[in-house]
């Protein structure tokens, strides 16, 4: 028999297959809304960061007491609703993303989730609306295209507390930073520009956890 193929967000073999397989095997069932969500990811090959890491997510909220939150690079919201539910009635989740499309159906999820009312969406440039920004936030999650990652480094910072979390998804690109080519592609040659710039920030503390395709988590001094 063969094994399912996994959904795309999954991605994989930063841990070993069998590890990543018990780690997702171990994840208690999500709600309908998630799920649902998860499949239509799954079926379109919409980026979403899956169950493994939004939990990560929600511990982190949970663990700073975390209330205000802004999301660079949202999609349909999956990542949202979890930043939502852990700011609970009295927070506020930003959410951000190019697409109207997206934007749509991600506030279809927020009714649905019950969470719509901690959540601001803005449909643009997340990269325009977060140097708009004038209130420092207690997270800002990075999750846009791979290319603008080092700008996020210089403009997400001044809009972050100090002891806030500047959290970012891909920092491992699928093992490419790891073994880069001598001519690395543009979006390899940012992330790896971008890592360097978080652990060599003197106003950064900063770890890379090795799960699904990397999460950097970045404490302000």
């Amino acid at each position: 028999m063969t094994k399912p193929t996994k959904p795309e967000w999954r991605m994989g073999d930063i841990t070993a297959p069998d590890v990543d397989d018990y780690l997702y095997a171990m994840l208690p069932p999500r709600d309908a809304v998630l799920t649902e969500m998860e499949n239509e990811a799954a079926q379109h090959d919409i980026p979403i960061v899956g169950p493994a890491v939004a939990r990560i997510f929600h511990q982190l909220a949970t663990i700073s007491g975390a209330k205000k939150i802004f999301e660079m690079g949202s999609a349909i919201g999956y990542s949202t609703i979890w930043w939502a539910r852990a700011v609970g009635d009295t927070g506020r989740v930003i959410y951000t993303d190019g697409d109207p499309k997206n934007a749509e159906k991600a506030r279809h999820y927020f009714e649905r989730a019950g969470v719509s009312k901690r959540i601001t969406v803005r449909v643009g440039d997340a990269l325009e609306f977060l140097s708009e920004e004038k209130q420092p936030y207690d997270i800002i999650f990075n999750d846009i295209d791979k290319t603008d990652y080092p700008r996020v480094v210089r403009l997400a910072l001044p809009r972050l507390k100090s002891g806030g979390l500047f959290i970012t998804d891909n920092v491992l690109w699928s093992g490419k930073v790891a073994k880069p080519p001598a001519n690395p592609d543009a979006q390899t040659k940012a992330i790896l520009e971008f890592n360097k710039l978080i652990y060599e920030s003197k106003d950064l503390f900063t770890t890379i956890l090795p799960i699904r395709d990397g999460v950097a988590v970045c404490v302000k001094k």
